[in-house]
């Protein structure tokens, strides 16, 4: 007999938002997948729609993404002081490392074995070609500069007790 489950295909991918701020699907709620099943990820807003990268540290500027109609849920979800205190930090942070927020939020994602691929949202040149820089930067992750990062943002996800 076959069981109707034995011809159903297992998830081999998810595309999950994931960043600094933005971390219990990837860092929890798929523990056990990746585990048992080897399920792969390809995260998506790495730089929470930009403010990973310190542009909006001094306020919303004129032509970003949140000043765009229909987008206000955005601008609502990310832009608060708390946020941005935490991003200011983490700006510190890079500057120390010679590197920007931006490449250091990315090195963060992609240093995660889970993390398949990031699709970066880079809409000049300069700004991809700075968001590529991430594959060098990720070398400068030591387990001290993850517990600083971690310390800054504070987001890490309770793991279940199981």
């Amino acid at each position: 007999d076959v069981c109707s489950s034995d011809l159903l295909i297992g998830p081999s991918m998810e595309q999950p938002q994931y960043n600094l701020f933005e971390r219990n699907k990837v860092e929890k709620d798929y523990l056990e997948i990746y585990k048992n099943v080897g399920l792969g990820t390809t995260i998506w807003s790495p730089l929470a729609s930009g403010l990973l990268t310190g542009k909006y540290n001094d306020g919303i500027p004129d032509d970003s993404r949140f000043q765009l109609e229909g987008y206000e849920w955005l601008r609502d979800q990310w832009v608060m002081q708390d946020k941005i205190n935490r991003v200011q930090q983490l700006g510190a942070l890079a500057k120390a490392l010679k590197v920007s927020t931006a490449s250091l939020s990315i090195a963060w994602c992609i240093k995660n074995p889970n993390v398949s691929t990031a699709i970066l949202g880079a809409t000049r040149k300069e700004q991809l070609i700075d968001n590529l820089t991430a594959m060098e930067t990720v070398k400068l992750l030591t387990p001290e500069i993850m517990e600083q990062i971690e310390s800054i943002v504070e987001t890490k996800p309770v793991q279940p007790e199981w």
